[in-house]
């Protein structure tokens, strides 16, 4: 049989929309005929800076060509280093005199979005907030996430931006005097057959929300044959605002709140309780003699105690997972609408959201 025929007929069985017995049609597919699995580097070891007016001032930007489909799998990887960490480093580069940080070291954790499709103009869509996180204080990061769905309904190339704002502290006595992250990123694909049939993946919104009044419904469609779904909400609270009744410490980072998610006015259960109290399990002790430092090894710049403070569902190091969904109103086809409601933002806090709809066929 000739090649290309031979391909596009296996191409057709792995997207086998409506297919009963999916284990019959991966049988029947020949995975010689797909391309070999392989890397599609975005980013490799780019400097996000924190001094504005210069390169990559706070973000980096890429492309993330993952060819054409189906995908059998797709895995997104992020690597984060900075010459904080290890201590050791510091005798290659130490501090600037009268400096307690290495000049180039961020101290802090910040936040560490990485987006795809980032909208050029008013008129486009959100992007994709596909790995919402926080990182550590000082140290590098290893983060990975599951990018299969997203891959089979967007094949192709794609603009792809790791956000960190990053700041400088002058005098270098909290933080590096000119600090920064080095970052890359990498997606590890597989040709095959796709392990699910995707008829949409629609990002719904991303946003940063100061104000506790709910924005107006957000529209989107539910595609024909949708026979299940699944509804993704990352939301974390952030910011130095004044402590209130439902705080430990400055609002919104330290407060804990109700979410409430709503499709076609309807709210989703269960509730959702955006607070995390797992964070202490990112602070393995340690001890550096020459700097008579004990420190966590997931965060060796930050203080214990406030590496292992519970927040608004995020911990220093790690990774905010999605909140899902899957009810009926979801898989049915036409028009319908996303709402949430935050219990209360107070002033000088604020909220980091964002929602995607994927639709699948059996």
């Amino acid at each position: 049989m000739d090649r290309k025929l031979e391909r596009g007929i296996a191409i057709l069985l792995a997207l086998g929309a409506g297919c009963d017995d999916r284990a019959a049609t991966n049988a029947s597919v020949d995975m010689t005929s797909f391309p070999p699995a392989f890397t599609a580097d975005a980013l490799t070891g780019a400097r996000i800076g924190s001094q504005g007016g210069q390169p990559n001032f706070q973000q980096a930007n890429g492309t993330l060509d993952l060819q054409q489909g189906p995908f059998a799998g797709v895995k997104l990887v992020l690597d984060l280093t900075s010459t904080c960490f290890p201590f050791e480093g510091w005798k290659a580069d130490p501090p600037p005199p009268g400096q307690h940080w290495p000049a180039d070291c961020d101290a802090f954790d910040r936040n560490l979005d990485v987006t795809l499709d980032d909208p050029q103009a008013v008129s486009d869509p959100p992007a994709f907030d596909v790995i919402h996180a926080i990182t550590p204080f000082g140290g590098p990061e290893h983060l990975e996430i599951d990018l299969t769905d997203f891959a089979n309904a967007h094949p192709g190339q794609h603009a792809l931006r790791v956000t960190i704002p990053t700041y400088s502290d002058g005098a270098g006595q909290v933080s590096g005097s000119n600090g920064g992250w080095n970052v890359s990123v990498h997606a590890e694909v597989t040709p095959g057959v796709a392990p699910r049939t995707v008829l949409a993946a629609l990002p719904l919104v991303w946003t940063t929300q100061t104000d506790p009044m709910s924005p107006p419904p957000i529209d989107f469609t539910v595609p024909p044959g949708t026979t299940h779904a699944r509804l993704e909400v990352r939301a974390s609270g952030h910011g130095g605002g004044a402590q209130d009744a439902d705080c430990i410490g400055p609002a919104e980072e330290f407060c804990q709140r109700m979410l409430d998610v709503l499709v076609d006015g309807a709210s989703l259960q269960p509730a959702v309780d955006p607070w995390r109290e797992d964070c202490d399990s990112l602070c393995t002790m340690a001890v550096y003699a020459p700097l008579n430092r004990t420190y966590c090894m997931e965060n060796p710049c930050g203080a214990i105690a406030s590496v292992q403070a519970p927040r608004a569902n995020w911990c220093p190091g790690s990774m905010t997972a999605p909140f899902q969904w899957d009810v009926d109103a979801l898989h049915v086809p036409g028009a319908h609408n996303l709402s949430w409601a935050i219990s209360k933002i107070a002033s000088g806090g604020s909220w980091q959201l964002s929602a995607i709809y994927y639709a699948f066929a059996d």
